[in-house]
């Protein structure tokens, strides 16, 4: 029985020792310049360690027999690139993991399998490359948020002229660009399911405006103070969308910014289109029924404004009660 015992804790053993990765570390030291360094798990031979296939722009320069460092220059920056492992002595059943440090201090790590022995280089986070992906973002965020689009839809529709217009959306702008900073940076902390049952309720007050078509009320006569007091709301719910995301280590603020030029070129956009629509209502004109004379008539803007706001007053009620039954579920 020794050796029945002898041979169960070897096999433990080695069992223990094959579920160990392999660890590599590319470490940035210059520009398109990189040190590999590899190792194997106690027990495993270091002839099987992966190397790392470079692309065609890439050469190693400075390899050790034992292949457990290396150095490699490219032509071109490896960010954003795909690396592959490659096993000499074929695919072992052992992962991999593979720590990536760029010349900054920033570190990355990607665990390899090796069947699928593909692993792809981050970019390196620059000033501009951030500017650029949190303004997608931004925009791409105000076209998905059917709630905000919804809001300044209505604002539009109460504002009327080009300068009212104008003056509204500056306000809205200002004031969810104030929130939307505070929150993101941390200064004020606010519950995100509460602020996205009340950003409904301000499309559901905008659509019982537009419905009821009493001038003479504050958001009739005033929309900038109306567009501000809820602006300061939905740039909390901005927020939100941009934690989920995340804000860059470095650039920090840069990411911030241009997150919110984002959803501004895109709140833009949606409000060109949106007037060119209203426009387009107001050249048509119907006529009373029985009558067929579109002179004695109004403008189809007119005729949609009842139905539309109940359409929109419907649907932000339906996702007001919806969001508070999250709150209370």
């Amino acid at each position: 029985m020794p050796w029945l015992l002898a041979l169960l804790l070897g096999t433990t053993r080695l069992a223990a020792d094959d579920s160990r990765p392999f660890y590599l570390q590319l470490t940035e030291v210059g520009e398109g310049s990189f040190d590999v360094y590899a190792r194997a798990p106690i027990g495993v031979d270091a002839r099987l360690l992966p190397r790392v296939r470079l692309p065609k722009d890439c050469a190693y320069v400075d390899e050790a027999p034992a292949a457990t460092t290396a150095r490699f220059r490219c032509a071109e920056p490896l960010g954003g690139r795909q690396l592959e492992l490659e096993y000499p002595r074929g695919s072992p059943a052992i992962v991999s993991i593979v720590r990536l440090r760029a010349l900054d201090g920033a570190e990355q790590t990607r665990i390899v399998h090796p069947r699928e022995p593909r692993f792809d280089v981050p970019r390196r986070e620059t000033r501009h490359g951030v500017a650029r992906d949190y303004t997608v973002l931004g925009i791409e965020h105000i076209w998905l948020g059917i709630d905000h689009l919804l809001f300044v839809a209505c604002l539009l529709w109460i504002a009327g002229s080009w300068r009212r217009v104008l003056v509204t959306i500056t306000g809205f702008t200002l004031a969810h660009s104030i929130t939307l900073g505070l929150a993101a940076l941390g200064v004020l902390r606010v519950a995100v399911p509460p602020v996205e049952a009340a950003i409904a309720l301000s499309v559901l007050f905008l659509a019982r405006e537009i419905a009821c078509n009493d001038r003479s009320t504050v958001t009739w006569r005033y929309p900038i103070a109306i567009a501000a007091s809820f602006g300061l709301l939905h740039g909390f719910g901005f927020a939100a969308a941009l934690a989920e995301v995340g804000l860059p280590e470095r650039h920090l603020l840069t990411g911030l910014l241009f997150f919110n030029v984002g959803v501004e070129i895109g709140q833009v956009i949606f409000a060109g289109a949106m007037l060119a629509l209203f426009a387009a209502a107001k050249r048509l004109r119907f006529s009373p029924r029985g009558t067929g004379d579109v002179n004695s008539g109004g403008h189809a803007l007119d005729a949609l404004r009842r139905p539309a706001s109940y359409l929109v007053g419907s649907i932000a009620a339906f996702w007001f009660l919806e969001r508070v039954q999250g709150l209370l579920g």
